[in-house]
């Protein structure tokens, strides 16, 4: 077993590194804003997992071919969970994209979390402090103050369209790929688990990833769409996802959950350094919110001093 010091110096760099995971995702949302007209949804997401996949699988292959037996057994777990993680979270997005704005989006999946935090209470036996709540409450009225730039009566005017009931799908599927993970434990290290379920996500992928190539209006692949696979697999692929699963196990599927309430922080950073669109006062009331509240959830007494088991 690990040392006391040990643990603390792991938790330690566990909170230092999910601080990257919405940063990497927003590659994927340049990318997603680049995408239509250069490359189709399930295309660019057969790709992206494609790649990451094989990138993933060279660093754990040894792994992966001792635990075979192992992954043949449960083989309907990865494949579930390259459905939820690399299908519907992957080639979803880029669907929704098409019909509905960036406000819904980000408003529909700020949801996430919530599913995640409730999902771990009632399904994983975590517990969940009032504290923590008034953390999540915190966040998620930073989400939408940021979402609605700061302008409430925006929430009224909010129409489902065809791609919000894409991202609300997104939203659950990202929950279950978060608590599957966690309902499911596994011999596999983190580079060998995110392998196998890119193996199984593109299993998913390659029927619908055909289909739409053998599709008139389908653009052909060329460099510009192999540019995306490539980034897309690296940043918010392998290593969005790698810091993802190997945090939960140390930190927790709802604490970790909390990191997508840092997401329109890191993207309106990357819309004004990358896309040129302004920044304003409510981006900045907004984070005070978001921050507030990922430190209530995540506070030091909770998650990096917390060595008798009891909840801070």
């Amino acid at each position: 077993m690990p040392s006391e010091l040990g643990t603390v110096r792991m938790r330690r760099w566990a909170v230092a590194l999910i601080w990257l995971i919405p940063l990497l995702w927003t590659v994927n949302i340049v990318v997603a804003r680049q995408a239509p007209g250069v490359v189709s949804a399930h295309v660019l997401a057969l790709g992206r997992w494609g790649i990451a996949g094989a990138i993933l699988a060279a660093f754990s292959y040894r792994e992966l071919w001792a635990q075979r037996a192992y992954v043949w057994q449960h083989r309907w777990r990865y494949v579930t969970l390259g459905g939820c993680g690399m299908w519907i979270c992957g080639a979803w997005v880029y669907l929704a994209g098409e019909s509905t704005v960036g406000m819904n989006i980000s408003l529909i999946y700020a949801s996430s979390p919530v599913l995640i935090a409730l999902g771990s209470v009632i399904w994983l036996g975590e517990r969940f402090s009032k504290r923590q709540i008034l953390g999540v409450i915190l966040a998620m009225t930073g989400v939408v103050h940021v979402v609605v730039k700061g302008e409430w009566v925006h929430l009224s005017n909010v129409h489902l369209v065809p791609g919000d009931l894409w991202i609300v799908a997104t939203s659950v599927s990202w929950a279950a790929y978060a608590l599957l993970q966690k309902r499911w434990p596994s011999p596999l290290g983190s580079t060998a688990q995110l392998a196998a379920a890119c193996i199984g996500g593109v299993a998913v992928l390659l029927p619908f990833a055909v289909w739409e190539l053998y599709q008139a209006s389908t653009p052909e692949v060329g460099a510009h769409a192999l540019w995306m696979m490539v980034a897309t697999a690296l940043f918010p692929g392998v290593g969005a996802y790698w810091i993802y699963g190997w945090t939960q196990k140390i930190l927790g599927a709802s604490r970790v959950a909390m990191t997508l309430y840092l997401g329109p922080l890191y993207t309106a950073a990357v819309a004004w350094l990358v896309l040129d669109e302004p920044l304003g006062l409510h981006h900045l009331t907004g984070g005070v919110l978001i921050l507030s509240g990922v430190a209530l959830v995540m506070a030091v007494q909770g998650v990096l001093s917390r060595q008798d088991g009891r909840e801070g």
